[in-house]
């Protein structure tokens, strides 16, 4: 037998065996992501001596009886982007794998699901619209600024040191904890885009005063840092930016990264595309599960999600840290041009954001117990890859035209 046949049969032994001896909700608990459901096969016959043909032995009644779920899943996503909608189909998929069909996982695209648009995803999990969905949690900082932490903050943490802050530094269990107490709702981190672009510009953007009275797209807390340097902020639904900047309900737009802006077709609406995206510099998206119907998840069944959540988070990195140059070399061949954010915005930006962050922690407790250990870890992380990455990428990078 093939070892991708051979783990398929010790995962569905697993899957049954636990699946029967849950009779009871599991508790809602933090736990580091695992490779997989952690348990050994039962049934499965071993490889013979020679090599041979291996089988596995008729299903168990445990097996027979592992309950059957079919959950639906709201994005915010546009079903076209097989990066970010395609991470959402990822983690259902491997759910599916991981408990022999039995936990069915349908993703839906941005404002497929009735009555809730693409930034009202949390909205539709917290009032059981449905099960669960996949999202950016900055989307709904309109609910609490806490929420930020869960995707990204303006120059916050890189993707590898969001990681590094969820799911070793405390920062999960920090917003698992909030979640729960706020919305009825466990998240788990399960995407990451990688650092973002600076969005597209109807004209150039130099100063400072270059910026007032732009309207641009731009959610979260980079919204309202913008916002405190003269920019009419809106959010808008990723499917709907191409329309806003074609017909100048907008002026300018973030959105992702080459691959992504490419297929939205944002380089046809407007030509000037800048780097960096200060305000998302390695934004996490999540998978948002509702409370009451987690626990009614068997508990290897809440591992395959856990599982399929990690698995998710660095997969949809994976695939746009690969991807994301040739469609930028496309952009600049099409006639984009490629511009870099002044050090005066720059600078401008990163002193109002954390004025913004200052004043949050001295009015909101949620907000200053997460920043304040998040603020830490971020000092820390920040003097080590100092210390290492950034010696090492000053030099080679510097050779790259």
């Amino acid at each position: 037998m093939k070892r991708r046949e051979f783990l398929k049969v010790a995962t569905v032994g697993a899957v049954g065996a636990a699946a029967v001896a849950c009779s009871t909700p599991a508790p809602v608990t933090q736990a580091q992501p695992t490779a997989a459901a952690a348990a050994q096969p039962t049934t499965a016959a071993q490889p013979t001596a020679a090599g041979g043909a291996v089988t596995s032995a008729p299903p168990t009644a445990a097996q027979a009886q592992a309950p059957s779920f079919n959950w639906q899943m709201a994005t915010s996503w546009p079903v076209a982007l097989d990066t970010i909608f395609g991470g959402a189909q990822i983690f259902a998929e491997r759910v599916l794998a991981l408990t022999d069909g039995k936990f069915k996982i349908t993703p839906r695209a941005a404002g497929e699901v009735a009555g809730f648009s693409g930034t009202q995803v949390l909205d539709a999990v917290q009032q059981g619209g449905v099960e669960m969905g996949h999202t950016a949690s900055y989307y709904y900082v309109g609910k609490s600024n806490v929420t930020a932490f869960g995707t990204a903050l303006p120059f916050g943490l890189l993707a590898n040191q969001n990681n590094a802050w969820f799911y070793d530094g405390g920062g999960l269990k920090l917003l698992q904890d909030f979640y729960a107490k706020k919305f009825g709702i466990i998240q788990f981190p399960a995407g990451n885009t990688g650092a973002q672009m600076g969005g597209w510009f109807r004209k150039e953007i130099n100063t400072v005063n270059d910026l007032k009275g732009l309207k641009m797209r731009i959610p979260g807390l980079g919204g309202q840092t913008m916002a405190k340097l003269g920019v009419t902020v809106q959010t808008l639904p990723g499917g709907e930016i191409f329309q806003a900047l074609q017909t100048g309900a907008i002026d300018a737009s973030e959105w992702v990264g080459p691959y992504d802006d490419e297929k939205l077709g944002l380089h046809k609406a407007t030509k000037y595309y800048y780097a960096p995206g200060w305000w998302e510099p390695g934004p996490s998206l999540e998978v948002q599960i509702n409370l009451t119907k987690w626990a009614t998840l068997p508990k290897l069944y809440q591992e395959a999600v856990r599982s399929a959540a990690y698995e998710s988070n660095l997969g949809m990195l994976a695939r746009y840290d690969a991807r994301n140059n040739e469609a930028l070399g496309r952009l600049k061949a099409g006639g984009v041009e490629l511009r870099t954010t002044s050090k005066e915005i720059m600078t401008a930006a990163e002193t109002e954001a954390f004025k913004l962050y200052d004043g949050y922690a001295a009015a909101d407790a949620d907000f200053k117990a997460i920043y304040d250990q998040w603020k830490k870890f971020r000092d820390s992380v920040y003097a080590w890859h100092k210390t290492c990455e950034y010696a090492f990428s000053t030099h080679v990078y510097s050779s790259i035209k």
